[in-house]
């Protein structure tokens, strides 16, 4: 991937003490990316912390947005700011330290071969670090009934840490992503399949955070599974939709005069 232009988007909302260190270790793993750090208005002063980092590193950029607006809004303004500037990749990272910037090479090569890489903590290989167990169970339970429910094979699929081609970003009308937060990843994944793109998987190390507070609860998840509940139900729904349009109308015995009658009623003719 060394002729190709990486992005990596870290949007960020009260993560003053995490982010130069997240930055640093970024551009020493691999050093031709870029970042763009997406602060929603901190309260902490991120935003600042993000600018002196930007004025003393010409490959770190920061796009400054107006107010929170939930995970999802920011990557997609993350988004659109990468592709007006012709990025080939761009890769999804937390600001807290719990995606390890060492590993992005695991991803970025892997996309050799691939449309999307993600991250995976629920794949051979794959591991958690200073999770509580509650933590672990919503987190397998919230992949392994989007599995079920949307019947797709991914074992992370809401997983953070991932990188798209830019034709993938392009392909899924992202105008049409109205998904915030933890249900946000679950829903580009699924339109990344939807859309015929190979999305793989590749094993990471997830650390819990060391400052700072996670912004993560169960009602987040809650809400997302209810998001994928309906998105079941209206690809089910979708489904049954087509198979009823590809099937022979059948006329049963005696119905073709009530139909006449009923255009004739209707002021047409037969």
């Amino acid at each position: 991937m060394d002729h190709e232009r990486v992005l990596v988007l870290i949007p960020t909302y009260d993560e003053r003490e995490n982010l130069p260190r997240i930055v640093g270790r970024v551009r020493a793993a691999v050093p031709a990316a870029d970042v763009l750090v997406v602060d929603d208005d901190s309260p902490d002063g991120t935003g600042q912390v993000a600018d002196d980092l930007a004025r003393t590193d010409a490959q770190v950029q920061v796009l400054h947005r107006a107010g929170k607006e939930g995970l999802g809004a920011a990557y997609l303004a993350g988004f659109a700011w990468g592709l007006e500037r012709g990025y080939d990749v761009l890769v999804e990272m937390d600001a807290d330290g719990s995606h390890q910037p060492e590993q992005l090479p695991r991803l970025l090569h892997a996309l050799d071969g691939a449309d999307v890489v993600l991250g995976s903590r629920w794949v051979p290989g794959g591991a958690v670090r200073n999770w509580p167990a509650h933590r672990q169970l919503l987190s397998r339970g919230g992949s392994a009934y989007t599995r079920w429910a949307l019947g797709i094979g991914l074992r992370d699929a809401t997983g953070g840490y991932r990188a798209y081609r830019r034709h993938v970003l392009e392909e899924i009308d992202l105008r049409r992503v109205a998904s915030h937060g933890y249900c946000f990843q679950i829903d580009l994944a699924w339109r990344a399949l939807r859309a015929g793109c190979h999305v793989v998987e590749v094993p990471i190390t997830f650390v819990e955070r060391s400052w700072g507070s996670s912004k993560m609860t169960g009602a987040v998840v809650g809400e997302s599974l209810v998001r994928v509940t309906r998105w079941a139900v209206e690809e089910r729904a979708a489904q049954l939709l087509r198979v009823a349009r590809r099937q022979p109308v059948r006329v049963q015995p005696g119905s073709a005069p009530r139909s006449r009658a009923r255009l004739v009623e209707l002021g047409g003719t037969a």
